[in-house]
């Protein structure tokens, strides 16, 4: 019996010595072999490099092989301006991280940025990006509603017309803004169709014309409705009216409002 507690002792003191053996070598490893470099690559515009040393800091106070390459991973990633990031350890002492920059492609609202890959992210600031084109859209829809505004913005281009805003409320009723000031209602039903009649009008009108234009309403199913900047003078419509199309009417019954 003596002999089986003596063994048993002898194992748990074995165990105990067998784990302070591995403390003190894991301690001396740490202090031996600290992370001295940790070095970030990249080209940055908005993304500050303190920034990133903030969210780094924490996680390379520790040695060399203790490093979570995973959590400086996660932790870089969590960046408003990361778009994407590696981490590697580089022998003896050194944390290599390579960050590529997002790129703003239009505003979401009012504080919110859409990158050219399509990801929603809100910096501290979006007031560098006050003339990228606005747009605005139910919940969790961007990507719908960005793909939408491309083929908006492509029509509109076309006739050599900036898109400045384009806005899908919950209704899904659409509203855009050039960049001359021309707000366009398109409602929520067939809004390419009256968006295309409505362009085609344009090629009977002069430059003056369209410049007067401060509201068109194309929630109609025949024509559109225009509302005029203050001040406008009488334009010639029968001449006008005499190449233009029939679609072009004004007096259409309006069908499909928001």
């Amino acid at each position: 019996m003596r002999a089986a507690k003596f063994l048993l002792v002898a194992l748990l003191f074995a165990g105990l010595t067998w784990k302070y053996g591995l403390d003190v070598i894991h301690a001396h490893l740490v202090t031996a072999l600290p992370i001295k470099y940790v070095r970030t690559e990249g080209v940055f515009q908005y993304l500050s490099k303190d920034e990133i040393k903030t969210v780094l800091k924490p996680l390379v106070k520790t040695g060399f092989f203790d490093a979570n390459v995973q959590a400086i991973h996660e932790a870089v990633s969590t960046l408003p301006w990361v778009e994407s990031v590696t981490v590697k350890r580089v022998w003896p002492d050194a944390i290599d991280i390579k960050v590529h920059e997002r790129k703003a492609f239009v505003r979401w609202g009012e504080k919110s940025l859409i990158s050219n890959q399509g990801v929603v992210f809100t910096p501290k600031s979006i007031e560098p990006f006050e003339d990228l084109l606005v747009v605005i859209g139910p919940d969790q829809q961007h990507t719908k509603v960005l793909e939408i505004m491309k083929g908006v913005k492509t029509a509109l281009a076309d006739q050599s017309l900036e898109l400045a805003e384009f806005n899908i409320n919950n209704r899904w009723a659409w509203k855009m803004k050039l960049a001359n000031g021309l707000e366009i209602l398109l409602g929520r039903s067939e809004q390419l169709k009256k968006l295309q009649r409505f362009l085609k009008t344009l090629t009977v009108l002069q430059q003056e014309q369209i410049d007067a234009m401060e509201v068109v309403d194309l929630r109609y199913p025949n024509g559109y409705a225009v509302s005029w900047k203050a001040g406008t003078p009488e334009f010639d419509w029968k001449a006008i009216a005499s190449g233009s199309p029939q679609s072009a009417t004004t007096s259409a019954k309006k069908s499909d409002t928001e």
